[in-house]
């Protein structure tokens, strides 16, 4: 720096030595690591979950679903969900996100012959997608691939419009190209912004503050513009806080460890809990609320799938639903927190900082169209409940699922 150089002694051989064999070792654990990741992949695309002759032709009786983002934590509960209901699924997931663990978990419940298959491949690559539709026969598509962290957002939006509403486009392209005519797209309360008046229906105005609810939104007008000159059976959802995990404990989140300062409230919590982390940052507490923190709508992922299904089983051709996926009550920060120490038995240390960037101080919804048009509604509703269900996961699960990318 500043053409500074400084005079360093010549090493020893003997610590030259060891310096190239640390190097050595160090490189061998890389190679390995790559090895066994190609490995991973490679074995579960061509497990014998996998039959191209199956997946690739459509059968009387049977609905086969794709489900792009079906490794991550909402797209594998719905995948378990579907695969229940007798559903056929691929799942299409670039593990950027996801996890492979959550994969193995479905195929080991569902090791039948034409039930699941996984297919590694990233959404924004077009021939990839192209080729994907051409070999397999799919009947509807579940949307849920997509970088979804609002404080990311602002630091990184390009990724974010890229991921969301350029690949929304790819793959509507490839679903009018190959004749695929439903569509059941995950969206978020995110694009009303922070509207004036509370509770958020489905006609409150839309007006993202951030890019994570920009992308989203200009994903839903891409959406909806195709929709007017096309047959096409389209179903937005748009969610509010997602909480919780599968009741039976096969499933959970398992988000990067990265990505933890950007993550959900409840893995901050059940970080703190666990020891992870010293305790937990509360962002902002000077809002225009009861007790100045963030006021949120907090759904189940169990409900939330739920409502999927009902959105699959209603969808006609040349109509579009769109709903909110929510409770309809909201609940502080500072409440959130009171139930996760409950629910856990810890009593988490609490550190209250400056507001993050892109947030907005109350969001809840009104459910009531979904539950007219869908006969669906919230029914996990006990926030400590929810959390008490994450929570044994996470305290067997450690680890997450110990075979993230």
């Amino acid at each position: 720096m500043l053409g500074i150089t400084r005079n360093r002694p010549l090493p020893r051989s003997g610590m030259d030595f060891a310096e190239s064999r640390q190097r050595s070792s160090l490189a061998g654990k890389v190679l390995f690591a790559v090895i066994l990741t190609v490995v991973c992949v490679i074995v579960l695309t061509q497990s014998s979950t996998y039959n191209s002759s199956i997946f690739s032709r459509h059968e009387a009786g049977v609905t086969h679903i794709l489900v792009t983002g079906g490794a991550g934590y909402i797209g594998s509960h719905a995948t378990l969900r579907l695969l229940t209901d007798s559903y056929r699924v691929t799942i299409l997931d670039n593990l950027s996100r996801g996890n492979l663990g959550a994969v193995k978990v479905l195929q080991k419940q569902f090791p039948e012959s034409g039930r699941l298959q996984f297919i590694y491949a990233d959404l924004g690559d077009a021939k990839a997608v192209n080729k994907i539709f051409s070999d397999n026969a799919f009947d509807a598509v579940m949307h849920f691939a997509a970088v979804a962290y609002v404080g990311e957002s602002t630091l990184e939006p390009l990724r974010y419009y890229h991921n969301i509403t350029a690949n929304t486009l790819l793959l509507l392209e490839a679903m009018a190209a190959h004749n695929v005519k439903t569509l059941i797209y995950s969206s978020t309360c995110a694009t009303y912004g922070e509207p004036d008046k509370m509770p958020i229906t489905e006609l409150t105005p839309q007006v993202p503050i951030n890019p994570y609810g920009k992308a989203k939104k200009m994903a839903e007008d891409i959406i909806l513009d195709f929709s007017k000159n096309s047959d096409m059976a389209v179903m937005i959802l748009r969610y509010f806080n997602v909480i919780g995990s599968d009741p039976e404990g096969r499933l959970g989140e398992a988000p990067r460890p990265e990505l933890r300062e950007q993550g959900r409230i409840s893995g901050a919590c059940f970080d703190a809990a666990l020891g992870i982390i010293p305790g937990l940052k509360v962002k902002g507490t000077d809002y225009k609320t009861p007790d100045g923190t963030c006021v949120r709508d907090y759904i189940d992922v169990t409900d939330l799938v739920d409502a999927h299904v009902k959105a699959l089983a209603k969808a006609r051709p040349s109509k579009v639903g769109i709903y909110n996926v929510g409770t309809g009550r909201g609940r502080s920060v500072k409440e959130f927190v009171e139930a996760c120490k409950k629910a856990t038995g810890v009593n988490i240390q609490v550190e209250f900082l400056d507001r993050r960037p892109g947030d907005y101080a109350e969001v809840y919804s009104d459910p009531s169209k979904i539950l007219r048009e869908l006969n669906w509604s919230a029914q996990h509703t006990d926030l400590q409940e929810s959390l008490q269900t994450a929570w044994k996961w996470q305290k067997s699960h450690k680890n997450g699922y110990g075979s993230s990318l």
